[in-house]
């Protein structure tokens, strides 16, 4: 799993308090490798929205149909700044799909499993 593996969906949710579902993607790295790291981020994004748009979601999870989507980009460390630029325009084309990205900084307290942490926004 992870931004290293584009072909995994790391997890997937339904808010019953939002009625969205919720699409994460983690990453556990430091950013030392922008880079590597924006392209890894691009490869899984686009792997996430077609799973979304593509109606694969609507097969695997027929409930899930009609409701607004959330991606989030779930990490340990603060982004580089080429990744929140990169977010931003996300931010702005996803939502003319009725979708919402974030990047969420994760707690670093006692996590070392994705599903473990707690998150601050």
């Amino acid at each position: 799993s992870g931004l290293e593996n584009p072909a995994v969906l790391d997890a997937i949710a339904h808010d019953v308090t939002t009625d969205e579902v919720m699409l994460a993607m983690y990453e556990l790295r430091p950013w030392t490798d922008p880079d590597l790291q924006l392209f890894q981020l691009q490869e899984k994004l686009n792997a996430y929205v077609s799973f979304a748009l593509d109606g694969e979601m609507a097969e695997a999870y027929p409930s899930y149909v009609g409701k607004k989507m959330r991606i989030q980009l779930r990490t340990r460390h603060e982004p580089h700044d080429k990744v929140l630029e990169f977010a931003s325009l996300v931010r702005e084309q996803l939502a003319f799909q009725n979708m919402i990205f974030e990047v969420i900084l994760m707690e670093d307290e006692g996590c070392d499993a994705p599903g473990g942490c707690g998150c601050s926004h």
